[in-house]
């Protein structure tokens, strides 16, 4: 596999030729084409009677907000907010730490959501406005990052691209809490082997094993 270099593909005067297919501006048109048509189909078919039912469980379980917004490192290192249903009582740690297995903090309908992955759902309004794609490497908390960052000098390769709501790591199976360098070293490699290898049927492909694995949690 090719190696990428990091400062160069996060430098805006590099030639189009010497970026990875999927950073180029046909790609990236494409790519942006595929997330505006996927996430209004879901803003308009999913949203108005799940997020309605995903609102109103998680208000009668818990006290606060449904949603819940946290700061995460998107394309090219720029900060946005990630939008998510709210699975956690409301707790000081919750932009700090992450989540742990058998996490205490975590509601009864909170597991619910997470084990479906609704949680994330979500996330199709950042799509919508640009700052996600539904495929590309998941976005990690801000203080996530800066660790991560220090353990390879291939980390920010992962914001070349926008991050998705799902992606190759995901669909073989490392999600969830990082919890050692094994887990960290497969997530990243998946995430820069999706980066060096993109095509439009990789995205195609990897939005319908995530449906399938969390259709029948496989």
């Amino acid at each position: 596999m090719r190696k990428i270099e990091t400062g160069a593909f996060l430098a805006q005067d590099v030639h189009a030729e010497t970026l990875p297919a999927i950073n180029r501006p046909c790609a990236r048109g494409i790519k942006r084409l595929m997330d505006v048509v996927m996430a209004l189909l879901m803003i308009l078919f999913i949203a108005p009677w799940l997020f309605t039912l995903a609102i109103i469980v998680i208000m009668l379980d818990s006290k606060g907000s449904p949603f819940f917004l946290q700061k995460r490192t998107g394309r090219n290192l720029t900060t946005f907010y990630c939008l998510k249903f709210r699975t956690m009582v409301i707790n000081k740690d919750s932009h700090r730490i992450q989540v742990q297995v058998n996490d205490r903090r975590i509601t009864r309908v909170g597991k619910f959501l997470r084990k479906y992955h609704i949680d994330e759902l979500p996330q199709v309004f950042n799509v919508l406005i640009g700052s996600m794609s539904i495929v590309g490497p998941r976005p990690h908390m801000l203080r996530q990052n800066v660790q991560f960052s220090k353990l390879s000098n291939d980390y920010n390769i992962r914001h070349v691209i926008k991050p998705g709501m799902t992606g190759l790591a995901q669909v073989r199976g490392f999600h969830g809490m990082i919890g050692n360098s094994e887990d960290y070293h497969s997530r990243l490699n998946s995430d820069l082997e999706y980066i060096q290898t993109w095509n439009l049927f990789t995205d195609i492909r990897i939005f319908i094993q995530t449906t399938f694995q969390i259709l029948f949690q496989r």
